[in-house]
């Protein structure tokens, strides 16, 4: 089980990757993207993107799931009270890969929640060597104590 006590400053986890699929990406942006260039592949094409392109969300959604698979669901989350520096810094296209990052930027315990521990982390999405989604966030881990 991971622990706030396993998340220090530095500690680089790999979180997987998964290869975007056409269809999944188009249902998501029906439901809570519906923008043209999400939608349809002309639409697509006639967009600064150059191609039917992923809504940044669902990228961001690929990212959660990667996270909740390889961190959350075996240690002590308690959530998270928000995030900051969201930036979608290229396309996501189908068929890409994309590969999943979870960097520590800092970590400490609670002042005034004995047993608790914030973690502030930097997401990340890259397709090669090109970061495409990238944001920093804090995670609440409880203590072994």
């Amino acid at each position: 089980m991971i622990a706030f006590e396993d998340l220090p400053a530095g500690r680089i986890i790999p979180l997987g990757e998964v290869v975007v699929d056409r269809d999944e990406m188009l249902d998501f942006a029906k439901r809570f993207d519906p923008q043209p260039f999400h939608l349809d592949e002309e639409a697509g094409r006639a967009s600064i993107f150059g191609g039917l392109s992923a809504s940044g969300w669902y990228t961001a959604s690929l990212w959660m799931r990667a996270y909740a698979d390889a961190i959350l669901v075996d240690s002590t989350s308690q959530g998270s009270p928000g995030g900051r520096e969201l930036s979608w810094l290229a396309p996501v296209f189908p068929g890409d890969t994309l590969a999943f990052g979870f960097e520590v930027l800092s970590a400490r315990v609670s002042k005034s929640k004995p047993g608790l521990g914030l973690v502030e982390f930097r997401g990340t999405a890259h397709r090669g060597d090109e970061c495409v989604f990238r944001f920093v966030c804090t995670g609440l881990f409880s203590t072994r104590d």
